[in-house]
């Protein structure tokens, strides 16, 4: 499949439909991986998650604001291999402060309402990804790339 609206399609579906990820982290020289509620923009070039700062994928982004994130359409179903679609997102990730964290938290709220009180903590930390590019993979190995400018 090339980047045609057939892709273009599973591929908002997909980030927009999915309330999880995970996201992959630098530790040190290594990968360190966390499952996180995620909010991504109907254009596909914002991702929003909120984690405390007391965690270790909070220092892992202090030190390295690199990132990747994985969404996919996996149940537990014989038929998914045929099926299942996944999506690498890669781009680099920013706490938000101020006046970006207000409309950050209501892209974020917006999607995951239950997370009100967890977000409302001061120990809390939301994240903004400025996406620079998506893979997505169907079948297994049919390969489209999504590339966003700046």
């Amino acid at each position: 499949m090339n980047n045609t609206a057939e892709g273009q399609d599973i591929l908002r579906e997909l980030c927009v439909g999915q309330p999880l990820a995970v996201l992959a982290t630098d530790a040190g020289g290594e990968p360190y991986t966390s499952l996180v509620a995620v909010a991504v923009t109907p254009d596909l070039r914002r991702l929003y998650f909120a984690t405390l700062r007391a965690t270790r994928k909070w220092a892992n982004l202090s030190g390295n604001p690199h990132v990747s994130l994985l969404m996919d359409n996996r149940g537990k179903q014989v038929t998914d291999f045929s099926r299942a679609a996944a999506a690498t997102i890669i781009g680099l990730a920013e706490e938000l402060r101020g006046t970006e964290l207000e409309t950050g938290l209501a892209i974020f709220l917006g999607r995951h309402p239950h997370l009100n009180e967890f977000t409302a903590s001061p120990a809390c930390a939301l994240f903004r990804v400025r996406i620079a590019s998506i893979y997505l993979v169907t079948r297994f190995q049919n390969v489209t790339e999504f590339h966003f400018s700046p």
